[in-house]
């Protein structure tokens, strides 16, 4: 996983829109839409299915500051957990319980974590 946050950075940039989030349990596919902004900073935009309005998917986003809060985590315990998640990125997990496995997702489908079980993503 030793890769330095400006290259985890680097890497979620050039995800290319249309890339679906690996997810443990969802209904319907999350995609990346691009990069975005969101409480005026950069961010990962991705799309999430809307049940209602199958051609009007929902658009959430998730912050580079937020991307490497997580990473950080990642890295320094080789474990990122939901509970953490919670208490230390509030206005992110705020937005939608699909945040903590959106990143884990990400992380997971960048090599550099694995969904061990609910709640739980570890590092590789």
């Amino acid at each position: 996983m030793c890769i330095s946050k400006q290259e985890l950075i680097q890497r979620i940039r050039a995800l290319q829109p249309g890339t679906v989030i690996p997810k443990p349990e969802a209904s319907g596919d999350f995609v990346v839409k691009g990069i975005g902004r969101r409480s005026e900073q950069d961010a990962l935009v991705y799309l999430i299915p809307n049940h209602e309005a199958a051609s009007k998917p929902y658009q959430k986003g998730v912050t580079i500051r937020e991307w490497e809060s997580a990473y950080d985590r990642l890295a320094t315990t080789g474990e990122l957990t939901r509970r953490w998640f919670d208490a230390n990125l509030t206005r992110c997990a705020s937005e939608g319980s699909c945040k903590f496995t959106t990143v884990g997702g990400i992380f997971s489908l960048l090599g550099i974590a694995f969904h061990d079980r609910p709640g739980i993503y570890r590092a590789l």
